[in-house]
C-alpha cells in the first residue's frame, strides 16, 4: 500500500470512529431530545405573524404528529429590546425523530393553509429577522420533560432557561457530571424549582453548552427560591469540591413567560 493510500484508509477510518461514537451518543438510554428553536424579531407586526403562526398552523401540526406538549414562550425584556425574542420548545423521543416530523409536518395540507400568510410573506415584510435552532439531549437523571405544579395566571410566571458554557469540552463533561453524579439536579428538585428539563446542546452556536429551564408563580417566587438556593447547605458543600471547579466559562440567563396558547 502506498503512503497516500495509507493515508487516505486511516482518514476514512477515523472519520467512521467519529461517525460511530456520535451515533452511539445519540442512541445511548431513553432520554428525550429538545428542539428549542429562537425567532428573533424587532415589531409588533411580526409578533402577530409570529403568533398567528404558532397558533393556528404550528402547534396543532405538531399536535397532529404525536408531540403533545409545546412550550412557546416571549422574552420579559421585550418590552425595551430592541431584538425581541420568541421561544418554540418540542420534546422528541428520539433525534430523528426531529426530522421526520418536519418532513410530515411539510406535507400535510392542514398545515401548509393555515400557515400560507406566514410561509409566503414577502422578503420585505418577513415574519422575523432571524431565527436560530438549539437541539438538546435530556441528562439521564431527568430523561423526560416535566410540567410544571404552577397556579399562577401565565402571564405572570416566571420560565428561567439557562445555559452554561465551558471553556473546555473536560470542563464541560464535569459541569455535567456535577449535575448528575454531584446530584445538582436533587437540590433543584428538592428546593421545588419545577424544572422543566435538564439537557445538554448537541446541535448549537454555543457549545460546549448544557441548558435547563426551572419555572416559578412570578418574579418575587423565583427571586426567594433562588435565594434559598444559594444558602442550601448541600449546594455550598457540592460547589465547593474540588474537583467541580471552574467548569463554567459563561451564563445566559432568559426570563420567559409562556403564550396564552403555549401548551404549559
Amino acid at each position: 500500500m502506498t503512503r497516500k493510500l495509507m493515508f487516505m484508509s486511516l482518514a476514512i477510518l477515523f472519520s467512521i470512529m467519529i461517525t460511530f461514537s456520535s451515533w452511539t451518543v445519540l442512541k445511548k438510554n431513553n432520554s428525550e431530545f429538545y428542539c428549542i428553536t429562537v425567532y428573533h424579531f424587532n415589531n409588533r407586526s411580526q409578533e402577530t405573524m409570529l403568533d398567528n403562526y404558532f397558533q393556528n398552523a404550528l402547534l396543532p401540526a405538531l399536535h397532529r404528529n404525536g408531540i403533545k406538549t409545546v412550550g412557546v414562550f416571549k422574552a420579559w425584556a421585550n418590552d425595551t429590546a430592541a431584538d425581541k425574542l420568541m421561544y418554540v420548545f418540542a420534546p422528541f423521543r428520539s433525534f430523528d425523530l426531529i426530522e421526520r416530523t418536519g418532513e410530515q409536518i411539510k406535507k400535510d395540507k392542514d398545515y401548509t393553509s393555515a400557515a400560507s400568510a406566514f410561509l409566503n410573506a414577502e422578503y420585505k415584510n418577513p415574519p422575523y429577522t432571524r431565527k436560530e435552532v438549539i437541539i438538546t439531549k435530556a441528562f439521564p437523571l431527568a430523561p423526560e420533560m416535566q410540567l410544571p405544579n404552577l397556579k399562577a395566571p401565565k402571564h405572570d410566571r416566571v420560565y428561567e432557561l439557562r445555559s452554561y458554557e465551558s471553556a473546555t469540552e473536560q470542563k464541560f463533561e464535569n459541569k455535567v457530571k456535577m449535575f448528575n453524579d454531584g446530584k445538582e439536579v436533587g437540590i433543584f428538585k428538592r428546593l421545588n424549582f419545577n424544572a422543566i428539563f435538564y439537557s445538554e446542546a448537541i446541535v448549537g452556536s454555543k457549545m460546549p453548552n448544557l441548558m435547563y429551564m426551572t419555572s416559578f408563580e412570578n418574579k418575587a417566587d423565583r427571586d426567594a427560591h433562588w435565594k434559598s438556593f444559594s444558602s442550601d447547605s448541600a449546594w455550598k458543600k457540592l460547589s465547593s469540591l474540588p474537583e467541580y471547579q471552574n467548569n463554567v466559562s459563561h451564563i445566559d440567563i432568559n426570563f420567559l413567560y409562556p403564550t396564552d396558547y403555549s401548551d404549559f
